[in-house]
């Protein structure tokens, strides 16, 4: 790895001195030239010499959006200097998500491995979607936990028979359509009758052995149309009209 510039933004004294000794000790290619504990210490900084990687915490000051629109000027204002983000922030998910729209090209959590060599070689090398092991056991964990989600309704459709009509019914009924607003979708060729019929036919097969003797309306076949995965809420957008 060839020697390069860093700038470090830490706003904890004793964070920032473990974090000079991680980069003195492992990454001796590093020569640091300033620490910044506010943003505006940050672009005096880089206004009197331009890093090649900015280390940057995102919770500065007791906020934890400082970090995201530092990362986002930064990568505005100069595309090549790489931002590597270093945070205590492990739980703040959405604020990962922020910063990586921001243009971050990592996350390092302060937890389990912290920052390695590795990591840092990684990104100078002009690798994105840089992560440690605790936040890659995250995605990991949600990766497996989308696909078990998709395997599950990919099932449901075979096993109660459910074709791309019963999807678009059982979808808008969950929407709060009438079954009048239905039948005027695009691409939508059932009347309300056909459209009760297919009711019918759905609570037969999703129920097949009743509800109890209990009535099954709309509302009853929704949610079980999201128990049994055929329904992802995540995805519970309107067709055009």
């Amino acid at each position: 790895m060839e020697k390069f510039k860093i700038i470090i933004v830490e706003d904890v004294p004793l964070e920032l001195k473990g974090t000079e000794g991680i980069i003195r000790n492992d990454i001796p290619e590093a020569e640091i030239i300033g620490t910044a504990d506010s943003e505006q210490a940050y672009w005096r900084l880089i206004k009197q010499e331009r890093p090649d990687l900015v280390l940057l915490d995102l919770g500065l000051g007791g906020s934890t959006t400082v970090g995201v629109e530092i990362c986002r000027q930064t990568k505005a204002a100069y595309p090549t200097i790489r931002v590597l983000i270093f945070t205590g922030e492990i739980l703040n998910e959405k604020l990962w998500v922020d910063v990586l729209d921001a243009g971050a090209d990592g996350i390092i959590l302060k937890s389990g491995e912290l920052l390695t060599r590795g990591d840092v070689r990684s990104v100078m090398e002009g690798k994105r979607m840089v992560f440690n092991q605790p936040i890659l056991e995250k995605i990991v964990d949600r990766f497996k936990h989308a696909v078990n989600v998709q395997l599950s309704r990919q099932e449901a459709f075979i096993n109660y028979e459910i074709d791309d009509y019963d999807e678009r019914f059982l979808r808008h009924l969950a929407l709060g359509y009438t079954k009048e607003q239905i039948t005027n979708l695009r691409g939508m060729p059932f009347g309300v009758k056909s459209l009760e019929k297919r009711q019918n036919e759905l609570i037969q097969k999703l129920f097949p052995d009743g509800n109890g003797g209990m009535n099954i309306n709309a509302t009853r076949l929704v949610v079980r149309a999201f128990e049994l995965h055929i329904l992802d809420i995540d995805n519970l957008e309107p067709d055009e009209e």
